[in-house]
């Protein structure tokens, strides 16, 4: 398994549709290791592909945060929302590609979700709470949309350059 390097925010990548993953081969199960790898280490609760690079329509996630508790890692091929719920609720979302920059975002409170696993057994779970918003602000990755294109313009342009400088200081570095 390999930690990948996570994009950062302005980058082109983060902003596209990505296809559906055709066939769940050997570099996809490689993909989906290295992607648990990278969420744990960074650490995340999840991680979509194209946030390190990899225009595959895949997502990882993880949202046991209890101390002691059993983690509950997934992965996730071709998610997609089946169902929500007409309450909504708000988080203070964060993310890997847009480091140290915090917004409440509402988004239903509830969620069903059907996608492959990567043995390529289809699946589908209703996720409530924290993992209900930690899939959508994922799924969100996979068409191209970032939790701060929820924000109003002068907040999403504010983070934007604090991610520019950020980039400028790392590349310095």
């Amino acid at each position: 398994m390999t930690i990948r390097t996570i994009l950062i925010h302005p980058d082109p990548r983060l902003k596209k549709v990505v296809p559906p993953v055709a066939e769940i081969t050997p570099d996809i199960r490689t993909l989906a290791d290295d992607m648990l790898q990278t969420m744990y280490d960074a650490p995340g609760i999840g991680l979509a592909a194209p946030q390190v690079g990899e225009m595959v329509r895949m997502i990882t996630m993880d949202c046991v945060k209890e101390e002691g508790a059993e983690p509950r890692p997934l992965v996730l091929i071709n998610p997609e929302v089946t169902w929500s719920s007409d309450a909504t609720s708000v988080y203070e979302e964060g993310c890997l590609s847009i480091p140290e920059q915090y917004a409440d975002v509402e988004r239903p409170a509830e969620v069903k979700v059907s996608w492959l696993d990567v043995d390529g057994t289809a699946q589908e779970e209703h996720f409530k709470g924290l993992w209900a918003t930690c899939v959508q602000h994922e799924i969100d990755h996979l068409d191209g949309k970032l939790f701060i294109d929820y924000l109003k313009p002068l907040k999403r342009q504010m983070i934007t350059r604090k991610m520019q400088k950020l980039k400028r200081e790392r590349a310095r570095a």
